[in-house]
C-alpha cells in the first residue's frame, strides 16, 4: 500500500510540474508574441504601428532588417518541451509573394538543390567577432504547395554567389512542408554557427544558433522578456 501511495504521489507531482511548465509557457506567449501575432495577422492595417521596416538599421547594429513586418516570435521562445525557437519570425500581414525579403549582411549565398523555401548566406567574418565565420538563414520563402517565392537569381543548386546587404532574396510565404497546414505568412530568420570546417551547423538545434539581438540592435532574446511590440527608437533607413 505504501508503494502504491508513493507511486500515485510521484505521478501527481510530475503532472503538477508539467502543468505549471505549460501554464507559464502559454501565459508568457499570450502576454508577449502571440498577443500581437494573432490580431496582426487578422487585421494588419489596424496595427501598422507594430511594424519594423525592411532595410532599416537600429542602434548602429551591423545587420539591416531583412523584411518588413511584426517581430512576433523570438530567439529562445519555447513552444513545447525540449524545443526552443532558433531565430525570429517576422510576420508580413500580407498575402504570400508580396513582402520582399532582403540579405541582412554581405555574404555568399547558397541554396541546396532540394530547398523550396530556404536560403543560407555565409559571412566569412562575423562583424561582432571578426575572424569567426557565421551564416544567416532565411526560410518560408514559398507558397503552401512549395512553389518557391525565391528570386530567380538564386535557383536550386546555387552555390557561393556573393550578395550585398539589401539584395532582394525573394518574398515572404507560408510554406510548412504540409500543404494542408500552412503557417502564417512570415520570414524565419536565424544566425547559425560554423562547424569549424566551413559548413553551417544544424539550424534546428538552438545550441547551433546565435542570439540575433546585437546584430539587429533589438531585444530579440525571449529570456530577456522584452516588451512587445519590438521596434527601434533609433532606426535609420
Amino acid at each position: 500500500m505504501k508503494k502504491l501511495i508513493l507511486f500515485v504521489f510521484s505521478v501527481l507531482v510530475i503532472a503538477g510540474i508539467v502543468a505549471v511548465y505549460f501554464f507559464f509557457i502559454s501565459s508568457d506567449r499570450r502576454k508577449n508574441g502571440t498577443t500581437f501575432v494573432i490580431p496582426f495577422i487578422r487585421n494588419a492595417e489596424a496595427h501598422q504601428d507594430w511594424v519594423v521596416e525592411a532595410l532599416s538599421t537600429c542602434n548602429d547594429a551591423p545587420f539591416v532588417m531583412p523584411t518588413r513586418g511584426l517581430i512576433g516570435y523570438l530567439w529562445n521562445d519555447a513552444f513545447k518541451i525540449g524545443h526552443h525557437h532558433q531565430g525570429i519570425d517576422i510576420f508580413a500581414g500580407t498575402d504570400i509573394g508580396i513582402t520582399p525579403v532582403y540579405a541582412a549582411y554581405d555574404g555568399y549565398l547558397s541554396r541546396q538543390s532540394d530547398w523550396k523555401s530556404t536560403l543560407v548566406i555565409r559571412i566569412p567574418s562575423d562583424p561582432l567577432q571578426p575572424g569567426r565565420q557565421i551564416w544567416t538563414y532565411y526560410t518560408h520563402l514559398a507558397g503552401p504547395d512549395g512553389t518557391p517565392l525565391i528570386a530567380a537569381d538564386f535557383p536550386p543548386g546555387t552555390t557561393e554567389v556573393f550578395v550585398k546587404a539589401g539584395t532582394l532574396l525573394g518574398y515572404q510565404g507560408n510554406y510548412s512542408g504540409d500543404p494542408l497546414n500552412p503557417v502564417g505568412v512570415h520570414l524565419h530568420f536565424s544566425i547559425i554557427k560554423d562547424n569549424g570546417s566551413g559548413q553551417y551547423l544544424n539550424e534546428l538545434e538552438i545550441a547551433n544558433t546565435i542570439d540575433p539581438s546585437p546584430y539587429l540592435g533589438l531585444p530579440l532574446n525571449k529570456n530577456d522578456r522584452p516588451t512587445f511590440p519590438i521596434k527601434c527608437e533609433n532606426s535609420t533607413n
